[in-house]
């Protein structure tokens, strides 16, 4: 059975930090890359980083570069989201998913599995 099961998500002051968590079962985990999305009320789901973990690319949306960091601890088949310098803006329901592609890593239908996502709130 496929799984992927997304934690660290919390309540946290703008300025803050946390890391989400997503660790990975049921599937060659190595052949597929790992999406961060996020969705807030009333928006539609939004790419917000990824990571291909046969070559190590990294992806990440304009609105987080420099303040999100992506990365893979293959042996746990775990990806992680450092999200540092939070915004008010970034509170949303963050998902985790897989799938396997050559590009375009932020389209939704391109994943084929999906967590059940963890809240993120920050507060101003």
């Amino acid at each position: 059975e496929v799984q992927l099961v997304e934690s660290g998500g919390g309540l946290v002051q703008a300025g803050g930090s946390l890391r989400l968590s997503c660790a990975a079962s049921g599937f060659t985990f190595d052949d597929y890359a790992i999406g961060w999305f996020r969705q807030a009320p009333g928006k539609e789901r939004e790419g917000v980083s990824c990571i291909s973990s046969s070559d190590g690319r990294l992806y990440y949306a304009d609105s987080v570069k420099g303040r999100f960091t992506i990365s893979s601890y293959n042996a746990k088949n775990t990806v992680y989201l450092q999200m540092n310098s939070l915004k008010p803006e970034d509170t949303a329901v963050y998902y985790c998913a897989a799938g396997i592609f050559g590009s375009s890593w932020y389209l939704v239908g391109l994943y084929d599995y999906w967590g059940q996502g963890t809240q993120v709130t920050v507060s101003s």
